[in-house]
């Protein structure tokens, strides 16, 4: 099973989210931002490695927050999604036309890839879990 990354960035209880540009198969759609582990890549390096491919951003990356399984192209992938944040923000878009940030909630109104919709169950909770912590 090949291996993917997403990474989750949080801010104000809201998630950064970006859409690809047109063609291919997610053309067009929405996604929690990542890409395909490479052959002995962690999947901490491969974060890293799409965010500065992709957005020019530098990285850190915290905990595995949810993982999925699905399949793209007649071959199975497991989708792991962590928790990162931002350390250089000066964005510079590659494969994106535009990203912004979003409460969980909308993501199911915009046309979101089908593999990162898997993830929404465990991310609300773990935001009402984060919500919960803040409001002790």
């Amino acid at each position: 099973m090949k291996r993917s990354v997403a990474g989750i960035a949080i801010e104000n209880n809201a998630v950064f989210i970006a859409r690809r540009k047109a063609g291919g198969s997610l053309g067009g759609k929405w996604e929690f931002p990542g890409g395909k582990a490479e052959e002995g890549e962690s999947d901490e390096a491969a974060l890293r490695r799409e965010y500065i491919e992709e957005f020019g951003a530098v990285i850190t990356v915290g905990p595995l927050l949810a993982s999925a399984e699905f399949t793209h192209n007649d071959q199975q992938f497991l989708l792991n999604a962590y928790r990162i944040f931002f350390e250089k923000r000066d964005f510079c878009l590659t494969e994106h036309e535009e990203w912004r940030w979003a409460v969980i909630g909308e993501i199911s109104l915009l046309d979101f890839a089908d593999s990162d919709l898997k993830l929404l169950p465990p991310l609300q909770m773990y935001l009402k879990e984060q919500a919960g912590i803040h409001n002790r």
